[in-house]
């Protein structure tokens, strides 16, 4: 029987039978990719170029596009690669990449919304204290720490997993790396009640997280809904719209794919089970954020008319055969 340490590569779930299907796949794949390098571009781009966006929110927001392109990146290009070649091969260590950098770049982003839920709290509940409680500081402080988090938990369940000595074949019936995939392989029941053990410990930790999450937006709308003024209630509540946005299409599509039935489970439905929390939520979170932010929209409509209007100036420039003033290209505000 194969093992771990004698398997070469792991056979993922082919997206489509027929060659016009997966050539379907890869352009839309593509689409998704590079709408979603361009959202979260915008957004980095903005908040590194507005001073307006300096603030908690914003640093917060930005360490949300890197986590959104993490996941983007390391699902996406296998799945568009074997599309495209018509294969469904990835190698061992491909595998264990793929399993490390996204339970990263997942667990970094659920950690770094309930960071964002406890900005809004203080901004709302606490607005006296909010340039104290989130100074600088302790913003680079509670980021580092979803990353550091993050990083430990993707660390050790991927070498918890790929310990384990696989001997039910090399087939995946996922279209990427997927922890419990590979756990279904696994004929070592100690190293198997391991993994279990460390998976309740980080399920601990993500209820602990959920909890947190809604005693905070308790304490949010019942100071909202104190406010006198509709208009005061009404950007209150806009503010927390994103947030919650996001969040609930992260934990709906997650609980959904690890809580769902047996008898309801079939290689279609957790395809797109899968599909939904892995590929959408990187895709959507910049356009759910970019709509709600007036700020922010505003940032990246002039960080465009900037450009645009820098790129004509040294287009006409240069016509009229004269160099182009790198100073003359500064968007003027």
């Amino acid at each position: 029987m194969p093992n771990s340490s004698s398997m070469a590569q792991f056979l993922l779930l082919a997206l489509a039978d027929r060659r016009e299907l997966q050539l379907l796949h890869f352009w839309l794949f593509l689409a998704i990719s590079l709408a979603a390098l361009l959202a979260n571009g915008l957004i980095l781009s903005a908040v590194a170029w507005d001073h307006h966006l300096h603030t908690p929110m914003g640093f917060f927001l930005l360490n949300l596009s890197l986590t959104d392109l993490g996941c983007i990146c390391t699902t996406v290009p296998k799945a568009m690669h074997n599309s495209l070649q018509n294969t469904t091969t990835i190698s061992y260590t491909g595998c264990a990449a793929q399993v490390f950098f996204f339970l990263f770049f997942i667990s970094a982003e659920y950690y770094l919304l309930t960071i964002m839920c406890y900005d809004r709290y203080v901004a709302i509940c606490k607005p006296l204290h909010y340039g104290t409680l989130l100074g600088s500081r302790a913003c680079a402080h509670m980021a580092a720490a979803a990353w550091a988090t993050g990083f430990l938990n993707a660390l050790l369940h991927t070498a918890s997993t790929f310990s384990l000595p696989l001997c039910q074949g090399n087939a995946l019936g996922q279209f990427f790396c997927e922890l419990p995939h590979i756990l279904k392989l696994s004929c070592s029941h100690s190293g198997y009640l391991r993994e279990i053990g460390l998976i309740g410990v980080g399920a601990c930790l993500v209820f602990g997280c959920f909890v947190f999450i809604v005693f905070s937006y308790v304490q949010i709308f019942r100071a909202v809904l104190r406010i006198p003024s509709q208009q005061g209630r009404h950007k209150a509540f806009s503010t927390c719209l994103p947030h919650l946005a996001v969040l609930s299409l992260l934990l709906s599509t997650g609980v959904f794919s690890d809580l769902k039935p047996p008898s309801i489970s079939s290689p279609s439905l957790d395809l797109i089970v899968s599909l939904l929390y892995s590929v959408v939520p990187p895709a959507l979170n910049p356009l759910i954020y970019s709509l709600r932010n007036q700020e922010l929209k505003d940032a990246i409509r002039k960080m465009m008319t900037g450009c645009f209007s820098g790129g004509r100036t040294c287009y006409f420039s240069s016509a009229g055969h004269s160099l182009c003033n790198p100073l003359l290209a500064q968007p003027a505000f």
